[in-house]
């Protein structure tokens, strides 16, 4: 399974909005999927929607976390991020599979790039799987697929939800409301309890709602390839 391969889009966005605080891409919701990919054999590979660098939000960076510290310590992760290609340098013909992590950078740089919605269209309509965790699904909100229709009309997903942004105090921060914009565009959005795990396949549609339900997005997307 080495030729099969898998393309993390890592925002590369870093400003908090005007508060002068940083932000980036959550950690463990790249870590955790990256590890359960790798044992399974496949190649992981990365990008962001411009190049450069992919900053990592700093109230993520767990390294306590045996994960979060082997994702950060890999040599094979390292070269391929610094820097990191522009998704749109990339052969996505030869990827299984798109995924988003999260962090809350991805609400800026992912929702109106595209070379990002085009992706996510071309992948999912040639069959391919697609799946994002946490904040991640703000780059489906304005993907619309070949027909004219939003990617997510009448799909079912996870993703962060309304109350969690109102319980981390970043509702009046963020330039829209995730799950309410994807329930505008007609998901159909699952959740659990704050913070607790909610992740939710849809053909090849592969979401989670928050850090917790990252790994369970990498296990679904594995047993989608597999």
């Amino acid at each position: 399974m080495a030729d099969r391969k898998v393309l993390f889009v890592l925002t590369g966005h870093e400003k908090l909005g005007d508060t002068g605080d940083k932000t980036g891409f959550h950690l463990s919701e790249a870590a955790q999927p990256w590890k359960v990919l790798r044992e399974a054999g496949f190649q992981v590979d990365f990008a962001t929607p411009e190049g450069g660098e992919a900053p990592i939000d700093p109230g993520s960076l767990d390294l306590d976390d045996p994960v979060n510290r082997e994702f950060t310590e890999s040599e094979d992760v390292n070269a391929k991020l610094r820097p990191a290609p522009a998704l749109g340098d990339l052969d996505l013909g030869s990827y299984d599979a798109l995924y988003f992590p999260g962090g809350h950078g991805t609400m800026w740089d992912l929702p109106d790039h595209a070379g990002v919605q085009a992706a996510i269209r071309d992948m999912y309509e040639a069959g391919k799987v697609v799946g994002a965790v946490c904040h991640g699904p703000a780059a489906f909100v304005n993907v619309k697929l070949s027909n004219g229709e939003w990617l997510v009309d009448g799909k079912t997903l996870s993703a962060f939800t309304d109350e969690e942004e109102r319980a981390v105090e970043k509702d009046g921060i963020v330039p829209f409301l995730l799950a309410s914009k994807l329930k505008e565009r007609g998901a159909k959005h699952e959740k659990a309890d704050n913070f607790d795990k909610s992740v939710s396949v849809d053909d090849r549609l592969v979401t989670g709602q928050n850090p917790a339900s990252a790994r369970g997005v990498g296990e679904a997307i594995r047993d989608l390839l597999q």
